[in-house]
């Protein structure tokens, strides 16, 4: 079964484009979109088991690490690039935004928002990193490097210049509302932006 989030997105990406996965996983998505919308997919991962999957799902995936950037691709490559659930853990996550755009025609980020308000209220009530199914991990082995929130990352689109083509911003059970709409940074759990230059 498809992340829900990864089932948002899937309805931006039009049949036959060309689609660049960045920190695909297991290629699930890439494969998915390969059988329903025909796409020419390129996924790159770290994780060696992951690019095992991928590989045996039939998807074309490379070795890479984002952190060491994206320089092996030509502007404008792709007509969408992917960074979904990864933004927090790489080391630049605005470089790896300006990359994104430089090489694809629009491109599609999901992250957790840190602004939620089971956040806050863990922080308030326990005064310690909040550790929950949304966020697994204790402060000191979590992936996440840089926490981000809705407002942050809206902030970092209006400094450089980004177009926002749409923002979902979607709760614990992957649902969005009027409510979250009115307050995305508040109550929305999992934010996910479409965007282009």
């Amino acid at each position: 079964m498809m992340r829900p989030d990864l089932d948002i997105i899937q309805h931006w990406i039009a049949p036959g484009s060309r689609v660049l996965d960045l920190g695909c996983g297991d290629g699930g998505l890439l494969e998915y979109l390969k059988n329903t919308r025909q796409i020419s997919e390129i996924g790159l991962e770290i994780d060696a088991n992951n690019i095992q999957e991928c590989l045996s799902k039939g998807v074309n995936v490379i070795e890479q690490n984002l952190n060491k950037g994206l320089q092996n691709f030509g502007d404008k490559s792709f007509d969408t690039v992917l960074l979904t659930q990864t933004l927090q853990a790489v080391n630049y996550p605005d470089v790896v935004i300006d990359e994104m755009l430089r090489i694809g025609r629009n491109c599609i980020v999901t992250f957790p928002n840190f602004g939620n308000w089971r956040s806050r209220l863990y922080l308030l009530r326990k005064g310690r990193m909040p550790v929950s199914k949304f966020m697994p991990y204790q402060w000191y082995d979590t992936p996440n490097i840089h926490f981000c929130t809705v407002r942050d990352f809206d902030v970092l689109c209006r400094e450089k210049g980004i177009k926002v083509i749409t923002r979902t911003v979607v709760d614990h059970l992957h649902q969005g509302n009027w409510y979250i709409k009115l307050w995305p940074n508040l109550l929305g759990e999992t934010a996910i932006y479409h965007i282009s230059r």
